[in-house]
């Protein structure tokens, strides 16, 4: 992988009365693959999405900042994972794409639950990472919970790197690339995020979703414990796990070269089966 980044057309889209920072990583292939739509995690501004655009230059890579995070101005209004869905939609019309992948992690994760419902046709293949079906969830621990509402986790480095084990379950040495991309959120905008998922569950409708679904875990993941992505997996007809020896929460941070992999042999082979059995759970569904 080279060491330079792959930036970004970086521009605004207008939903309604809300602007939305829209970043799209253009492949550099002769054959572009489908494009790949992507579901950021609570108050992660689109540049955590950089790994994507730097490992997957084969294929389109799409993003949006929610309102109030990263550069999209505060929210205008209250919103709903149908809106999420509904934005998305139309960014992806606004710029020629029909058909998509589409990834979510961790509350980006719901996000891509709805959307693959709710423009089911326009999905290829679903991949959820470090998530969970909504509000009827396995809870995370209580320590990793009570830090991860603490602004400093965006501001002060050194709180991140002290306190990131027990935030993520991830090595701190997660904490710079975390450094890295991220941005904090405005208040307005991490709160409309968190009380946009109140009371939402995909449990309904995930029996229902016809694609193909990878779902990715790790078994040190404090925020979203591992018996999420079993219950995803018991619920979703067409699924399959990877669970990431050792790996934390931001296991897309800490272990990018790992997920692409993973993510690669999925995307592009038909009816794919993920047969690493060191890293495969082998655990009853439920």
């Amino acid at each position: 992988m080279s060491s330079e980044h792959h930036l970004p057309d970086i521009r605004f889209e207008r939903i309604g009365l809300q602007k939305l920072r829209t970043a799209i990583w253009r492949s550099n292939a002769l054959t572009k693959k489908t494009p790949l739509l992507f579901f950021n995690g609570v108050g992660a501004n689109l540049e955590i999405a950089q790994p994507l655009g730097d490992l997957l230059r084969d294929r389109d890579v799409i993003t949006f900042d929610l309102p109030g995070i990263g550069g999209s101005p505060k929210p205008v209004a209250p919103y709903r994972p149908w809106w999420v869905a509904y934005a998305a939609r139309q960014i992806l019309k606004r710029n020629g794409y029909d058909i998509v992948d589409v990834m979510g992690v961790s509350w980006g994760g719901g996000a891509a639950q709805q959307f693959a419902f709710q423009y089911m046709k326009r999905v290829n293949k679903l991949i959820l990472a470090a998530t969970s079906p909504g509000v009827i969830m396995v809870p995370g621990d209580i320590a990793a919970l009570s830090k991860m509402s603490h602004p400093m986790r965006y501001t002060n480095q050194d709180y991140l790197t002290q306190h990131f084990e027990t935030l993520y379950g991830d090595e701190p040495g997660g904490a710079k690339k975390f450094a890295e991309h991220m941005k904090p959120p405005t208040v307005r905008g991490y709160l409309g995020q968190l009380t946009a998922m109140a009371g939402w569950t995909a449990l309904p409708f995930l029996p229902f979703l016809p694609q193909e679904t990878l779902i990715l875990a790790g078994d040190k993941d404090k925020i979203v414990p591992i018996a999420n992505a079993h219950i995803l997996k018991f619920m979703i007809p067409n699924s399959q796990m990877y669970v990431f020896k050792d790996g934390g929460h931001l296991f897309m941070l800490s272990r990018a070269e790992e997920m692409l992999s993973v993510m690669t042999d999925f995307l592009d082979n038909p009816a794919m089966q993920i047969t690493d059995a060191a890293s495969l759970s082998a655990q009853p569904a439920l």
